[in-house]
């Protein structure tokens, strides 16, 4: 289901907590008012990036505590590393009302979710989520109130019948409203669509460039000569690894997978350097290319 972007014309919800104030949850808070979202908007994170969040406007007041920044709140956002939402939802349950709706936007899903289902039923109720959308630099300082416009926001619910409770309903229209476009799936399917399409390029980059680190840094490669394909092949290395741990350990099987394909792949161009075998993978790569222009947005 695609929504296209509109103004808020009433609340969809009263009060949204936003735990985490990175980039995404810096995001969010940015691009809820830029929505006209006419309700409160809460953070939570340390103090210093409250402070910088309440001074940008991001959100609307703040606390430290996780417990009491959710308390109140219909809708829960919880922007955080995927460890920490997975040390969250326990501690979360309790504090939420039972009308709540609980989302994340975990890199991974079917640990999230399946955490999720141990502790919520109905009430307050668990949407997984996770925006297709994001930049090689986190933080406060790169929010962005136009980062979720023209992607694909992926929605896991964790059972099929939660598609059509009116509190899911609702958040999806919301996204709409923020520009995204929601995408339905279960969460086994996600983490294997995006070991190759989001872990695997991120592990990519940051092994060519570790590579090229090692041999620039032994005086075998002039960075002088570097230009704007490398630059932009390397471009998800700013990535940090604080980020990528907790990815890497609840999605390893589906991300093994994907680099063993790759070293396939990888080996077999290796052995048709010198034959016109090597045209078949260009051509093949050139197809992928026209059909992502086809596709269009979203983002990564």
């Amino acid at each position: 289901m695609e929504l296209s972007g509109a103004v808020i014309s009433e609340p969809t919800f009263q009060r949204v907590a936003i735990v985490g104030l990175g980039l995404i949850g810096g995001s969010w808070g940015l691009a809820l008012a830029k929505a006209g979202f006419a309700g409160q908007r809460v953070g939570c994170d340390r103090r210093e990036i409250l402070n910088r969040a309440l001074r940008r406007q991001v959100v609307d007041e703040g606390d430290s505590d996780p417990a009491e920044a959710v308390r109140g709140s219909d809708l829960v956002i919880l922007a955080t590393p995927v460890g920490t939402i997975l040390d969250l939802l326990p501690k979360l349950k309790k504090a939420c009302a039972y009308n709540t709706l609980v989302t994340d936007v975990g890199s991974t899903k079917r640990l999230i979710c399946r955490r999720a289902h141990e502790f919520f039923g109905a009430e307050p109720l668990f949407l997984g989520g996770h925006p297709l959308a994001g930049k090689e630099r986190c933080g406060l300082e790169n929010a962005d109130a136009k980062l979720f416009e023209k992607c694909r926001y992926v929605l896991t619910p964790l059972l099929p019948a939660h598609q059509s409770d009116p509190r899911v309903q609702r958040f999806a229209a919301l996204l709409g409203a923020m520009g995204a476009l929601p995408h339905w799936t279960d969460a086994a399917s996600h983490d294997r669509a995006i070991a190759v399409l989001s872990h695997l390029p991120q592990l990519l980059s940051s092994s060519l460039a570790s590579l090229t680190e090692e041999q620039s840094a032994a005086g075998k490669l002039p960075l002088e000569l570097a230009a704007s394909g490398f630059r932009d092949v390397t471009r998800l290395a700013d990535s940090p690894y604080s980020i990528w741990r907790d990815i890497c350990l609840t999605n390893a099987e589906n991300i093994q997978t994907a680099l063993e394909a790759l070293i396939q792949k990888l080996e077999s161009m290796k052995l048709h350097l010198s034959d016109r075998e090597l045209e078949h993978e260009f051509q093949q790569a050139a197809h992928l290319r026209d059909r992502l222009r086809g596709i269009g947005s979203g983002r990564s």
